[in-house]
């Protein structure tokens, strides 16, 4: 039991210093002007441009990655509407993809993304 209550503290002390280390870009405007998040090892930014969604790829250093070799898609829930739109690579550091209608101010955009490395993963907007 006593051991029980000695490793229990170092549990939790350990998880908080994990997610302490996480890196959580929600609050912070990328270059472009979007939203970032990290998500699949990635930074992503997310700009919205009346129908198109835009998400350009950094590094750890902040620096563009290739996204040759990427896939990715965002639904946007807004509403009582949902719509999926599947992102193409364009250009050297970015997917891109259309919507049917314009993009309301308060829709919900959750991106899937996978590198060409493999890693994927998803993170709301």
């Amino acid at each position: 039991m006593r051991r029980l209550l000695l490793t229990v503290p170092f549990l939790l002390w350990t998880g908080l210093a994990f997610a302490q280390h996480q890196h959580n870009h929600a609050n912070t405007k990328g270059p472009n002007g979007g939203k970032m998040q990290d998500v699949a090892g990635i930074h992503a930014e997310l700009v919205v441009d009346d129908r198109t969604i835009t998400i350009y790829a950094f590094g750890e250093d902040s620096k563009p990655l290739n996204t040759k070799g990427y896939t990715g898609s965002v639904l946007i829930v807004s509403g009582g509407s949902r719509e999926t739109v599947q992102l193409t690579p364009t250009g050297e550091t970015a997917l891109k993809g259309e919507a049917k209608s314009r993009l309301a101010p308060d829709a919900a955009i959750t991106l899937v993304i996978k590198t060409a490395t493999g890693k994927s993963g998803q993170v709301r907007f």
